[in-house]
């Protein structure tokens, strides 16, 4: 039995961060129904290619334990429809521009009228404010929100992270909101409407960059693959492909001077301490990448990792799936889907009890549950 069995789940989301939250309560064994428009359904199913048996990529990466239906919320019988659903529901979850759910006949007040204990999450772009209802994308907000003004070379433009990270931690940060209302519903007997703005999750994600601005009212910008506040903490170039060295204490610092062949760096007053490596941080890489030119990177991450030096390879997409640890950790599952057949996907990342959370459903088709959704819930 899955922690969430039983848990119902009515997702009226689209795009990323809404579907994706319901996927990560879907794996822990929530009953997942997703809403979609009859005719194209969420935005996803078109971004493409690729496209395995007419279903893109970036959709099935993040529907699958789902059940989906298709409604026309401006038609009265679908509307009605999906109200019944949402009085059976634990959960409610959607992205609509403010406003669009009272037009609609699905917000909060409505459906708590019909169900109290409802909890009801919404996903915005910008949250309450001057800017309620502009739309907002994961690309958008990583510009605005931040990300994209330390993200890059210093000599280079800013650059946007290379997967949708700001509707990832706000999928996130609903699941977790959700559970944790759920929670409080088992006390109270009360539901409760969450917001989790794409904005404002972009700004919390800054984290430390975000303090040492606060502190110190200095933006220190682009530092590549470096870090501002440790080194060395960046990527190398061994002599066939990069490496990554993130030493994070100057034990392991001393640790790496000995493998690379330089103890004397670990006694130089420059170098010794964290902060003296910071403050000499050209000198120290420019010693550093000298060394590591000379053996290819497997030479380097089996020396240093036999010293309990932090490091890996850069490694591109088809190293990541070849990668040995990658292929016995059991995260790559084939599923069987009703159009793309046997499709190979990445599972959930959680274990519990040492056993990874299972695939019940495939990412389903458009529509594909009208009838079972309408028998059973």
């Amino acid at each position: 039995m899955l922690p969430l069995s039983g848990l119902k789940i009515l997702d009226a989301s689209r795009v990323l961060a809404g579907p994706f939250a319901t996927m990560v309560l879907g794996d822990l064994g929530a009953n997942v129904i997703k809403v979609e428009q009859p005719g194209r359904g969420d935005d996803t199913r078109h971004w493409g290619p690729p496209f395995a048996g007419g279903e893109s990529a970036y959709f099935l990466a993040i529907n699958r334990n789902k059940r989906a239906i298709t409604a026309d919320l401006k038609n009265r019988t679908d509307l009605e429809r999906v109200q019944e659903l949402a009085s059976n529901a634990d959960i409610f979850i959607e992205n609509f521009r403010r406003g669009t759910q009272e037009a609609l006949g699905i917000d909060y007040p409505t459906l708590r009228l019909r169900n109290p204990g409802i909890i009801y999450c919404s996903i915005s772009s910008f949250g309450p404010g001057q800017e309620e209802n502009q739309p907002g994308y994961d690309f958008l907000i990583q510009a605005r929100g931040g990300v994209m003004g330390i993200t890059g070379h210093p000599d280079g433009e800013p650059t946007k992270v290379g997967v949708a990270v700001v509707d990832m931690i706000c999928g996130l940060y609903a699941a977790n909101a959700i559970l944790a209302a759920v929670h409080e519903r088992t006390k109270s007997g009360h539901g409760c409407h969450i917001e989790v703005p794409l904005f404002e999750s972009q700004v919390s994600w800054l984290t430390n960059r975000a303090q040492a601005f606060l502190v110190s009212g200095t933006d220190i910008g682009r530092f590549g693959n470096a870090h501002p506040s440790i080194t060395p903490y960046e990527t190398f170039h061994a002599a066939d492909k990069m490496i990554a060295i993130a030493v994070g204490n100057d034990s392991q610092f001393r640790a790496l001077s000995r493998a690379v062949g330089q103890q004397k760096l670990a006694d130089d007053e420059r170098f010794a301490t964290n902060p003296a490596r910071v403050t000499n941080r050209e000198e120290l890489r420019k010693l550093l990448s000298t060394e590591f030119a000379k053996q290819p990177a497997q030479h380097w991450v089996t020396s240093l990792q036999a010293v309990g030096v932090p490091c890996g390879p850069v490694n591109s997409l088809a190293d990541v799936f070849a990668d040995p640890h990658l292929l016995n950790s059991g995260i790559l599952k084939e599923i069987n889907h009703p159009t793309a057949g046997t499709l190979k996907t990445v599972a959930s990342p959680i274990l519990i009890d040492g056993q990874r959370l299972p695939i019940r459903r495939p990412p389903p088709l458009l529509g594909q549950h009208n009838e079972e959704v309408g028998r059973d819930w």
